[in-house]
């Protein structure tokens, strides 16, 4: 056989090979259905009920590439294989290789790609994720946050948690945070039920969390109210009239360590919100490393907290993390006291104006323990 021959021979080989595995993986997409699983194994595999999964294929639909062929991937399926990656956090191959939509590892990250985009719309962002703008709105927060934790005004609870990515070919730096890895800082803010009401993932993990709040629209917006409206922030956050933060190294049985007590309670409910959220969907979990650049990363947390907020709302039940998960993701989070700078008269009348605030609810909820 002359050289040329033995050169077709192998092209046509492989090609023979690569049709073979094409028509495998379509036998094994069509001989399983994964709505045939048990409810409670489908919400298991991929986070949502059936009826919610239904209800966001139909959502985004408009928005994918319609399957033109019978071979072609159904909108459900690709849909199916993103929730998967995002329940798990294991690498793409793994995830095609589900007998239930088995594809190449190619096809997956195209998949994952398409279907996260449609998620983290615009018009998604806007159904889903929604701070109060009106007076109602934060009304019904405010109430929400009081019968749950005795501390009015709040209107919802800030923090920040590092999500890993792989090494950015651009702007490194701004990516490499102080626990030595990179991560975007992610943003989030949520009400008394755990329900995500802002998230910004734009940052990089070398982005201190005040910086990242200092430029929010949200910040600006609480700003401007006329009303006695706060979030509650740890001590990486600056003290402000809208944003009430605890008292350190507070004496015992005094206003300021009772005050200290209720704030630290109702503001964990920030912390096992971002607990829930990396619990439901793994790929958030700093272990797990998001192989994408920082734009696709920051798109992916976006939609995993938008499908968080549906899931939450449905009272879905979510699984829980390992005590080896728990003290891994503390351990790579970072903790940052925020020291305020009033070096300017603006800075320093905002802490004066925070501080008097805060007396004001040291006093208010100290006179409400003694009746």
């Amino acid at each position: 056989m002359c050289d040329e021959e033995l050169i077709l021979f192998e092209f046509l080989e492989a090609d023979s090979e690569e049709n073979s595995m094409r028509r495998r993986r379509l036998d094994a997409r069509a001989q399983f259905d994964p709505f045939d699983l048990e409810d409670n194994e489908f919400i298991k595999r991929y986070r949502l009920s059936k009826e919610l999964v239904v209800g966001l294929c139909d959502e985004i639909r408009p928005a994918m590439k319609a399957p033109r062929r019978s071979t072609d991937i159904s909108v459900e399926t690709k849909v199916l294989t993103a929730l998967s990656f995002y329940a798990t956090g294991s690498y793409q191959r793994p995830v095609g290789d589900i007998s239930a939509h088995s594809m190449a590892q190619q096809t997956v990250s195209s998949v994952i790609a398409q279907v996260t985009a449609c998620i983290d719309s615009v018009e998604m962002r806007k159904k889903y994720i929604t701070f109060p703008k009106s007076n109602d709105e934060r009304n019904e927060i405010r109430v929400r946050f009081y019968h749950k934790f005795g501390i009015p005004g709040v209107v919802g609870c800030i923090d920040c948690t590092q999500i890993a990515i792989v090494r950015p070919n651009r702007n490194e730096e701004r990516y490499f945070c102080r626990k030595h890895y990179h991560s975007l800082n992610v943003q989030l803010i949520c009400d008394a039920d755990m329900q995500i009401i802002s998230v910004d993932a734009s940052f990089g993990g070398a982005t201190h969390d005040s910086f990242i709040w200092n430029d929010h629209p949200i910040k600006q917006h609480l700003e401007n109210l006329q009303e006695s409206t706060w979030l509650l922030g740890d001590s990486g956050y600056p003290l402000r009239k809208y944003l009430m933060t605890p008292i350190v190294n507070a004496i015992p049985n005094t206003p300021e360590s009772h005050y200290t007590d209720m704030h630290v309670r109702a503001r964990n409910v920030i912390e096992r919100t971002i607990g829930l959220l990396k619990a439901r969907f793994r790929c958030l979990l700093v272990h797990r490393v998001l192989h994408y650049k920082p734009r696709v990363a920051a798109s992916i947390v976006n939609a995993c907290v938008i499908l968080h907020n549906i899931c939450n709302r449905a009272n879905l039940p979510a699984p829980q993390l390992s005590s080896r998960e728990i003290m891994e993701e503390s351990q790579m989070q970072l903790g940052v006291a925020f020291e305020d700078q009033p070096n300017t008269s603006s800075n320093n009348q905002a802490l004066q104006q925070g501080v008097a605030t805060r007396n004001q609810l040291i006093l208010r909820l100290w006179e409400a323990r003694r009746s």
